[in-house]
């Protein structure tokens, strides 16, 4: 086989830039040497230390997203002109890389360089990892020769024709008998006695889950009925030591990350999450019970549409941001109680998942190159 040049664009966040890394491995895995993979990110964003990190090549662009702060309008206004030297630079990559396709997976440098490539009439491929498409891949879905998407319904926002249900590319090794309970237990110094509630809001945290535990510690720990797995996340982690100072931790687990998340999924009975894509798409894999807390602080709102995606399907439960500090670890107890129900949002949940999406999506990839 001709050795094929692939371009990989998306970051920003985790649920960006990781389904891209899992796509990478993918192609490599398949097509070893005669593949050549370059990505493409924005300057400053999380990509330009963590893709370089896992062993691959990277070009930062100028480009950056609308800023809605008061005090950001200096920088909006120099917006076009980091647009505009973002697809100079993009188009520049494309020719001196000689790609053959370019794959989008969202994120700032996403949209220049995919826009890009379709100009320069070379084929596209875009990931979707939300159940609801931002403004910028409906724009780039017109031109792209496949859209490859995590949920079903999506012609709501791409052509029918070109659509691809491929679930979202995870990195790592997720499935529902991955690891056995009693090893997972044993990490967290739990027994097998008591029910055990993972509560976890991504590797930097979350306000909302984080108040909630507040609220609820005392009384968790003080029941002794159930345990808990408690991810506060890097940004909160001073916070909430200081307010576990002096408290009781009985069936208490509590860090800043979870380096072993497959022994958190095998140790939890049910789980307290954010909804964003990757984590929608691990639980899945996973087949766990689920109480979505959707943030309410993402773009187009897509976090909550993803909950409502599966919580439709009598997959996931509910409970808004707003409301989650009160109501949502009563929710999870009452859910914990009833045998019945968590067997059949587990096997709602397991039903969705995709395990091989990475190599579904290089499927595509090699349709069009």
């Amino acid at each position: 086989m001709e050795k094929k040049r692939v371009i990989l664009s998306g970051g920003g966040t985790g649920g960006h830039i990781y389904p891209a890394v899992a796509v990478a491995e993918a192609l490599v895995r398949r097509f070893g040497q005669e593949v050549e993979l370059l990505f493409v990110g924005a300057e400053g964003k999380m990509e330009m230390t963590k893709v370089p990190a896992l062993g691959y090549r990277i070009v930062g662009l100028p480009t950056a997203g609308l800023q809605r702060r008061l005090s950001a309008t200096g920088q909006n206004l120099l917006l076009p002109f980091k647009v505009a030297n973002s697809i100079v630079k993009a188009r520049r990559t494309i020719r001196e890389f000689g790609a053959d396709v370019v794959v989008g997976f969202g994120g700032y440098a996403s949209a220049p360089v995919l826009w890009s490539a379709q100009r320069l009439g070379l084929p596209t491929v875009i990931q979707e990892q939300n159940s609801y498409a931002g403004v910028t891949n409906k724009i780039l879905a017109r031109r792209a020769r496949r859209i490859c998407v995590s949920y079903e319904g999506m012609e709501r926002f791409f052509p029918e024709e070109r659509i691809v249900l491929t679930g979202n590319p995870l990195r790592g090794n997720f499935s529902a008998g991955g690891v056995e309970r009693g090893e997972a237990l044993d990490y967290f110094g739990f027994t097998a006695d008591k029910p055990v509630l993972l509560v976890v809001g991504g590797s930097l945290g979350t306000r909302t889950l984080n108040e909630m535990m507040k609220r609820w510690t005392d009384s968790l720990t003080a029941s002794g009925k159930v345990q808990v797995i408690w991810q506060t996340g890097k940004f909160y982690e001073r916070e909430m030591t200081a307010f576990m100072q002096g408290r009781r931790t009985d069936g208490l687990w509590r860090n800043a990350f979870i380096d072993r998340m497959d022994f958190a999924y095998a140790a939890a009975d049910a789980v307290i999450s954010r909804s964003g894509a990757c984590t929608v798409s691990e639980l899945c894999l996973v087949g766990k019970p689920v109480l979505f807390v959707p943030s309410p602080n993402v773009a187009e709102d897509h976090q909550t549409k993803n909950a409502r995606a599966l919580a439709d399907k009598g997959a996931a439960l509910v409970v808004s941001d707003a409301e989650a500090v009160e109501k949502a670890v009563p929710a999870a107890l009452e859910l914990l109680g009833d045998r019945q129900r968590l067997e059949t949002l587990s096997r709602n949940i397991a039903a969705l998942a995709i395990g091989d999406s990475a190599d579904r999506v290089v499927d595509e990839i090699v349709k069009v190159w």
